[in-house]
Parts: C-alpha cells; sequence; structure tokens
C-alpha cells in the first residue's frame, strides 16, 4: 500500500543471456513490459552494432508493407482488425517472412504496372474515338458553303491567291479543357491568324492512368496550308502538351477506323475488369493479415533494435544487458526468462543478477485506467524524484474538488457527470473504434477526471444551492419575513409584493426574521434578495482563504515524509518546521480568526465586529490603538506579536543556521575522511605474524591513497565535489529558497481567491444567460410564445454547452492545475526526475516512440 504514495521501488540488474535464447527472452521481456534497457555501446555507431543486418531487413520488410497498405487503402478495402496480438515469429520465420512481402509486392507492382499501361492504351483509343467523331462532325460543317468561304479568307495568305484552290493540311488532337483559351490565343498569333480552329468539349471525363485523377478534355481540329505553319502548329501542341492523333481524310477510312477502334475498346475493357477483379482479389486477401504481419514485423525489429544495446562477451557465446527493473517485478521477469529459454530450446538458463550502483534510478509509478489521467496531469508539471511522495493520489481528490469550488452548479456538473459516465460505459466500444480525432482523444483520456469533476460540481452546487442560476426549494426557508414587512411594507413576501417591489434586502438583524441555519447549504431566499452578492462575496471570500491555506499547509505536512524517508533530520529541524510555524502562525491564524469571529458575534454584533483584514494588516505593523478596529479578543496584542515574532524568527532558521550547520558537516566529514586515510600501527610483537599484519596494513594504505588520489583527479568527481559542498552556491541557494518561501505564502494565500472569483463569475454568467434568454420563452404566456420557447430552450441548450460547459469548465480546469502546480506541490514536490520507460510491445504498436 505504500508503493501508491511514492514511486516503485527500482534496482538495476545484469542479464547474462545466452546468443541462441537472447532473441526469444527479450521477447518475452517485451511482452510483460517492466524492464527498462540501458545502452551498453553509447560510442558504437549505429551501422556498426551486431545485428544492424536485421534491423535493415525488418525495416525492409516493413517498408514492402506499408506499400501494401498503401495499396489496400488507394482500393477502398477495409483492413481487418481482429484485435489478435501474435507472438513474436522466430528468427529462422524472418526468410519466409521476406519471401512472402517480396512475392506479394512483386505481383503488385506488377499488376500496377500492367494496368497502368492498359488503362494508358484504353484512354489512347477512347480519345482518338472522340476524335474520330468529332472531326467527322467538323467536316461535314465545313461542307456548309457559307463557312467554306469564311475559313478561305481567313487562310488566304495574300491577293495573288485569291480565287485559286486550295488545298488544306488539318492535324486532330486532344487537350486538357483549361488550356484551351490561352492555346487559341498562342495559335493565333503564332501564325498570326492563318490557322483555323475548331474544337469540342468531351463530356465525359477521362481517367488519367498514372494519378487516377478525372480529367475533362476537349477534341480540336486546326486547318493550315504550307509545312511551315504546319511545323508552327505541331510544336505548339506539344508546348501545351495535347495528344495529337492520326486521322484520315476520306470519310470512308474514319468510319473504318472508328469501327476498329471501337472494337479494340471492348476488348481492351474486358482485359481491364479482368485485371481489377484479380487485384482486388489479392489485395482483400492481404488485408485480412497485413496488420498481423505489421506487429510481427515491428515486434521483431525491436527485439533487434534492443539486442543491439546489449554487449558481447569475449567468447561471442553470450550477451550482457543491463536493465532498470521495479523490485517487485523480479519474479515476474524471472518467469520470463525462463519461458524464453525453454521456447528457443536453449538447455543454458539466462541468469540475473541484482547491482549495487550510485545511479538515480527511474521513477516509476504503476497506474491504471481511473489513475492514469491524475499521474498524467503531476507529470505534466515534472517527473517526480526517484521514491518521492507521489501527488496524484492526493489529486485524486483535490483537484476535482478546488475545481468544482470554482464550477459549482448542479445542473451543470449533471450534465457533466452524464457526459464523462457516457464515455466510462462505452469505452470498450469507443477503444475499438479508433477514433483519430485529437480533441476525443484528449476528452476520452480525461474520462474519469471529468466524472470526478462532475460529481464534486454536484456536491457543491448543492452546497451552493445552484442550478442553472436557480435555487431549489427542498427545505422551505429558514427566513420569517412577517416581521420585516410588519415594519416596512406591511404584509408577508406575497407575490404581488414581489412583483412590485424588485428590491429586496434580508437583514438578520431583525428580531424574528431568521429562524436558524438551513439544513443542506444556502437558504434559497437569498436567491431573490437584493444583498445576495453582497453576502456571497463574504461567504465565498473566507472559504476560499480557509480551503487554500488548509491545502497549503497539506503539501508542507508532506514534504516532512520525504525528509523522513530519505533521513535528513536537517531538513526537518531547519526545514520542515521552521515552515509549518511560519505558515501557522500568519495565515493558520488568519483561519482561526475566520472562524472565531462567525462563532464569537452574533447577527445582532455584526455591524460593531472588527474587520480581519484590517486586524490582520495591524498585525504585521504592531498597530493596536487603531479606533476604527477594536481587538476581537482580550489579549489579542501579546498573541498576535508573539506570532509574528515567532515567524520571523523562523526566518533565520531557514536561512542562516541551516546553512551554517550544512557548513560544519562538511567539514567534518573533510577531516572524518583524512583520518581514514592514516592508519595507526599498534605496537604489536616483532613475531612474523606483526610483520604480515603491519605489511597488509601498509598495502591497504597505499591502495586507499591511489583510490583516493585518483577519485580527485577525475574531473566528474571534483564536479560533484564542489556542486554539493560549494559554501556560496549553498548559501545563494538556500537564501532564494527562504525568501521563495516566505514570500510565495503571501502570494499563494492570495492566489487561493481565484476560488472565489471564478464561483462568483461561472454564477453571474450562468443567471445573466438565464435572465437574457430562457426568460424570455418563460415570460410569454401565448400560443406562439408556447412554440417559440422550443427554440429559445434550443438556443439557451447551445449558449449553456458552449460557454458555461466547455469554455467556463476549462478555464476552472486551467486554474485548478496552476493551483495544484504552483501552490500546492512546490511545497514538496521537485519533479527533477525521468520516467521509467519501459521496453514494452505495446507502446511501440500503439506508435509510441521509445526512448532508449
Amino acid at each position: 500500500m505504500g508503493e501508491l504514495f511514492r514511486s516503485e521501488e527500482m534496482t538495476l540488474a545484469q542479464l547474462f543471456l545466452q546468443s541462441e535464447a537472447a532473441y526469444c527472452c527479450v521477447s518475452e521481456l517485451g511482452e510483460i513490459g517492466m524492464v527498462q534497457f540501458r545502452d551498453l555501446n553509447p560510442d558504437v555507431n549505429a551501422f556498426q552494432r551486431k545485428f544492424v543486418n536485421e534491423v535493415r531487413r525488418c525495416e525492409e520488410m516493413d517498408r514492402k508493407l506499408r506499400f501494401v497498405e498503401k495499396e489496400i487503402k488507394k482500393a477502398n478495402i477495409p483492413i481487418l482488425d481482429t484485435g489478435e496480438n501474435p507472438e513474436v515469429p522466430f528468427p529462422r520465420d524472418m526468410i519466409d517472412l521476406e519471401a512472402t512481402f517480396e512475392k506479394l509486392e512483386n505481383e503488385l507492382k506488377e499488376i500496377n504496372t500492367n494496368q497502368e499501361a492498359l488503362k494508358k492504351n484504353f484512354l489512347e483509343l477512347t480519345e482518338l474515338k472522340h476524335i474520330l467523331r468529332r472531326t467527322q462532325q467538323f467536316f461535314d460543317e465545313m461542307e456548309d458553303p457559307s463557312l467554306l468561304e469564311e475559313s478561305s479568307i481567313l487562310l488566304e495568305p495574300n491577293e495573288v491567291n485569291k480565287g485559286a484552290a486550295l488545298r488544306l493540311g488539318f492535324v486532330a488532337g486532344v487537350i486538357g479543357r483549361e488550356r484551351i483559351p490561352t492555346f487559341e490565343r498562342m495559335l493565333w498569333r503564332v501564325c498570326r491568324g492563318n490557322v483555323f480552329l475548331r474544337q469540342s468539349e468531351i463530356e465525359d471525363p477521362l481517367e488519367d492512368p498514372t494519378t487516377s485523377d478525372q480529367v475533362h478534355k476537349s477534341v480540336f481540329i486546326i486547318f493550315f496550308q504550307g509545312d511551315q505553319l504546319k511545323n508552327r502548329v505541331k510544336k505548339i501542341c506539344e508546348g501545351f502538351r495535347a495528344t495529337l492523333y492520326p486521322c484520315p481524310e476520306t470519310p470512308q477510312e474514319r468510319k473504318e477506323m472508328l469501327a476498329g477502334v471501337n472494337a479494340r475498346i471492348d476488348d481492351l475493357q474486358m482485359v481491364l475488369n479482368q485485371t481489377e477483379d484479380h487485384r482486388q482479389r489479392v489485395l482483400q486477401a492481404a488485408a485480412k493479415t497485413v496488420r498481423v504481419w505489421f506487429i510481427k514485423v515491428r515486434k521483431m525489429k525491436a527485439i533487434y533494435h534492443t539486442l543491439n544495446l546489449c554487449n558481447i562477451d569475449v567468447t561471442q557465446k553470450c550477451l550482457i544487458a543491463e536493465v532498470w527493473c521495479p523490485v517487485s517485478e523480479l519474479d515476474s521477469i524471472q518467469f520470463a526468462l525462463r519461458r524464453g529459454t525453454e521456447k528457443s530450446g536453449s538447455t543454458v538458463p539466462s541468469i540475473l543478477n541484482r547491482m549495487q550502483t550510485k545511479q538515480t534510478p527511474p521513477t516509476y509509478n504503476k497506474t491504471n485506467k481511473f489513475t492514469s489521467g491524475f499521474q498524467n496531469i503531476v507529470d505534466a508539471y515534472g517527473i517526480g524524484n526517484y521514491r518521492e511522495i507521489n501527488p496524484a493520489p492526493y489529486t485524486i481528490i483535490t483537484f476535482p474538488f478546488l475545481f468544482a469550488v470554482m464550477f459549482g452548479d448542479l445542473g451543470h456538473g449533471v450534465l457533466m457527470s452524464c457526459a464523462a459516465l457516457f464515455l466510462v460505459i462505452r469505452e470498450r466500444r469507443l477503444i475499438a473504434q479508433k477514433i483519430d480525432n485529437e480533441i476525443f482523444g484528449m476528452m476520452f483520456a480525461g474520462r474519469y477526471i471529468i466524472l470526478m469533476m462532475g460529481l464534486f460540481s454536484i456536491y457543491t452546487g448543492t452546497i451552493y444551492n445552484d442550478c442553472f442560476s436557480k435555487s431549489l426549494n427542498l427545505y422551505g426557508s429558514s427566513w420569517s419575513v412577517r416581521p420585516m414587512f410588519n415594519s416596512a411594507v406591511g404584509g408577508n413576501w406575497t407575490k404581488g409584493i414581489l412583483a412590485g417591489n424588485p428590491v429586496l434586502q434580508l437583514d438578520p438583524a431583525v428580531p424574528g426574521v431568521f429562524k436558524g441555519p438551513y439544513p443542506i447549504g444556502i437558504d434559497p431566499i437569498w436567491n431573490i434578495a437584493s444583498n445576495k452578492l453582497t453576502f456571497l462575496n463574504s461567504f465565498k471570500m473566507k472559504m476560499s482563504v480557509i480551503l487554500g491555506v488548509i491545502h497549503m499547509l497539506f503539501g508542507v505536512i508532506l514534504s516532512f515524509f520525504n525528509h523522513l524517508y530519505f533521513k535528513k533530520p536537517l531538513n526537518i529541524f531547519l526545514g520542515f518546521i521552521p515552515e509549518l510555524v511560519f505558515m501557522s502562525c500568519l495565515f493558520g491564524y488568519l483561519i482561526v480568526l475566520i472562524f472565531y469571529k462567525w462563532i464569537a458575534y452574533t447577527v445582532f454584533q455584526s455591524k460593531d465586529a472588527p474587520s480581519l483584514l484590517i486586524s490582520f494588516i495591524n498585525m504585521f505593523l504592531f498597530n493596536y490603538n487603531d479606533p476604527t478596529n477594536k481587538p476581537l479578543y482580550k489579549g489579542q496584542m501579546i498573541l498576535q506579536s508573539l506570532l509574528v515574532i515567532l515567524a520571523l524568527a523562523c526566518i533565520p532558521c531557514m536561512l542562516i543556521i541551516k546553512t551554517l550547520v550544512m557548513r560544519r558537516q562538511h567539514l567534518q566529514k573533510q577531516s572524518q575522511r583524512t583520518q581514514n586515510l592514516g592508519v595507526t600501527i599498534s605496537n604489536g610483537p616483532t613475531d612474523d605474524e606483526a610483520e604480515i599484519i603491519q605489511h597488509d596494513q601498509l598495502e591497504q594504505q597505499q591502495t586507499a591513497e591511489e583510490e583516493h588520489e585518483r577519485w580527485l583527479l577525475s574531473p566528474a568527481s571534483k564536479a560533484n565535489e564542489e556542486e554539493e559542498f560549494n559554501f556560496g552556491d549553498l548559501a545563494v541557494h538556500q537564501a532564494i529558497h527562504t525568501i521563495e518561501y516566505c514570500l510565495g505564502c503571501i502570494s499563494n494565500t492570495a492566489s487561493y481567491l481565484r476560488l472565489w472569483a471564478l464561483s462568483l463569475a461561472h454564477a453571474q454568467l450562468s443567471e445573466v444567460l438565464w435572465t437574457m434568454v430562457m426568460h424570455m420563452g418563460l415570460s410569454s404566456r401565448s400560443i406562439g410564445g408556447f412554440v417559440g420557447l422550443f427554440i429559445i430552450f434550443a438556443f439557451f441548450a447551445l449558449l449553456t454547452i458552449a460557454i458555461l460547459l466547455v469554455m467556463e469548465g476549462l478555464s476552472a480546469f486551467l486554474h485548478a492545475l496552476r493551483l495544484h502546480w504552483v501552490e500546492f506541490q512546490n511545497k514538496f514536490y521537485l519533479g527533477q526526475g525521468f520516467k521509467f520507460l519501459p521496453f514494452t510491445f505495446d507502446s511501440i504498436l500503439e506508435g509510441k516512440s521509445e526512448d532508449s
């Protein structure tokens, strides 16, 4: 149970894996996902490691599978996902997989090449068919005498050739429809108007064989005279990427060619259909197993990549690996190694040996689907130090509670809880759907956080008695307003009085008005009182200060368990205790004053009650002669002066005394280390035994001196020594910490006033939305108003979800996040560790990158 509140105990272990069993052992370790491999070859290039060829072969297989997957998606064939998690294939199965993928890739490429060639031929025949049809229409039109005369005038080069018989040449082709205007202008300018162009659009779009896109084209025919214009026209057609086709001059030849083209198109269409059917069958068969293939290949690649992190012994028969693993999972790791050894058929067992090290282990916090969201909130601030107190268990309660203090509304809490409950109940179906929407993914990952925030909002909404800005009158009111109106208006709060008096105040000082406290939450009669905001301001502001100081004191108390676990008594006596005393004497005393004022002063004495804010300021100024602010109780001056002096005395304890004590401890360690270097030799007997002892002692002394000199000369040791025991840096660090804590107590307490501000803002925004939108529909009593109520309610519901639930909810979420990161966690949580990233197939298959 103790592991719930701090990270798991980790150990550094050494694995001795036989070469023939290493692959299967790493495979089993990847299935359980409880070891993090260290790179034992940091200076070796990635291309010079032992299993680099196997990694390349896996990457090549992965490339081929991506090509097959691309073709499957291109054909709109669904990939079958049965949720199967196949076992890792043996190394000898890699050859079979490579052959299968190579055959499949070559077959698909051959099909695609043939299909592209057939489609290209089909496109050319289709374009030729349209050309033969349209050119026949052009020639039929050119037989019209008026058109013939017009064309002959346009094509007449000079006055000399007038009346002479013209023999015109022509070319026909197909061009993209969007290029026709530019194409026509270019022909006119280059040929100086000596060509005659006719064009007609092809109604049906044609398929591009390369990109499979649908393109729109037009058929054109160009008449000209002479070889010079012919060359110009062909160059222009080539520049505009127009396709020219041979077109016979006589109608009979065109008719015969058209019949042949149609016959070839029919045959080609049949071949294309058969090719497409064959391609579909191949892709459908591949779609059933491509996901399983992906899993196998990526698991193999991950295993060989991990094996590249290991060392190989001199005999080349054993691989040595170093791993970080939880101590609680050592038995399951041993069992996985035995299972991998048995699977490989090896007779030599794999060995796991725990190592002693001074290196900082990674931080590993066990989570489940409920706690993972809260742990992610903590980790977003910083990964905790090894074995440091984990704030996540406390955040499960405090985070949704502080959110609900700002968001407290019974109706909005119910809506939020229902939305989160839907995600929780249908989580298996939603996981199986694998929705790629990023916003939905974030909400789904935090479904339990949203559920807790909604439930706590229901609780705080009940305390505030606020439901869509309206109060629920469940127990009747604790106010009797008849005496008030007997003296003022002269009657009870009837409907007529409520309609004729928009400003009504509740005054508890009037005798007989207030009968007693309301059973749960705030009395509903405050909802129609004009001094409602004044009452809620005072209540929520004091509540925010109380919750904030308790939250921060709890964080300071948690730091005690950190110091106790890491055996740092100096931090307890000169860190934790002064911090706790400082905050308790000042802000803890402020909470006591708030409760004391609530208890000691009745409603009849409230007008004479002193201001807590002025009393608190006078406490620091030692000003007790203020005639406008009387003391709260007898002996207030003595007690407050003692508390301020005690709080101020804590500052030098943290700032000066702790620094001097740490320096003294360092000097004592240095003196003790120096004494340990010298070995005293007792005046023993002079026999052989004494000489042997003396000789051994001299050797030990010489060895200790050599080791000490080697340690002193090492740059890393020098850096660590200077960093750990530099008195100047230590004094500056302690001064910064002390100033930050003392000033932070003031600023952090003020920061918790956001609980008051956002709670009032949410309530006021909800009330404004009700008054400006929903009140219009409810105010009308006609049939039209009844019909319009449905439209208004839809608009009200849309604004409620978009503004009050989404925007206000996000705002309260971010403020609660800030209060935990800055005001709460900085009291005990350093967050300077590094995360435990185990070698696991689950994260690899999900696409998460593994930090080696």
